[in-house]
């Protein structure tokens, strides 16, 4: 199997890590986002949305990271994602609450204007709105993860188990951390990431995030939480 990806992507660094603890093999290839590969012709021909990731196994080519993440983990039997109709429904549940509400605000609304400039707004008012809205949102999502979602019990988003959905949640929460965000306010939150970076393959598959984000914004003015 082949995946499309980007080593600092917040959608296929999901993906590298479950297949890495699950020791799925992969084929990887970098498709550049800093240089607009994805742009180009020949991968619109892989994936016309031009995003990434995108799974090829013979045949079959899948795009979406929640997606392909169901795929694989099936595709293994993976018990991070439970054949218990009621258990894998709570998984899908939590993986569609991090992709419609808290990734769109906290990262697309908060996040992302700030630190690519592709993603500032123009206008001065138009981005100071923009920054104000997505962090409202953002505070929002993060006390429904916090209080509701894994509460003071649970280890991970399910249970205490871990699921695919911790491996998307994660990656996507930690994207604080490009403002310098620690998320200290929210002690569950806190606790569950502590737990996800415990995982083995962690540290390397976030490596580039750290190095070509997080390092480059350190002691940088950002709007925060």
């Amino acid at each position: 199997m082949k995946l499309y990806h980007h080593p600092v992507s917040t959608t296929s660094r999901p993906v590298v890590l479950f297949a890495a603890e699950a020791g799925i093999a992969l084929d990887f290839q970098v498709v550049d986002l800093f240089t607009g590969e994805q742009y180009r012709p020949e991968y619109a021909s892989i994936n016309p949305s031009r995003q990434v990731p995108v799974l090829e196994d013979g045949d079959f080519r899948l795009t979406e990271s929640s997606a392909i993440l169901k795929y694989l983990a099936d595709k293994v039997g993976s018990p991070a994602y439970p054949a218990d109709l009621r258990r894998r429904a709570r998984v899908n549940e939590r993986m569609d609450w991090f992709n419609t509400g808290f990734y769109r605000d906290f990262a697309y609304g908060f996040l992302y204007p700030q630190i690519f400039p592709f993603m500032r707004r123009p206008d001065d008012a138009v981005q100071a709105a923009t920054i104000a809205w997505g962090r409202e949102r953002a505070l929002h999502w993060l006390k429904v993860l916090d209080e509701s979602l894994i509460g003071p019990r649970n280890a991970y988003l399910c249970g205490d188990e871990i699921t695919i959905a911790d491996y998307l949640g994660a990656i996507m929460a930690v994207g604080g951390e490009s403002i310098g965000e620690s998320l200290a306010a929210y002690p569950n939150v806190s606790r569950w990431l502590d737990n996800m970076r415990a995982l083995r393959h962690w540290a390397k598959v976030n490596e580039a995030f750290y190095r070509y984000v997080v390092e480059p914004n350190k002691g940088k003015a950002f709007a925060t939480l």
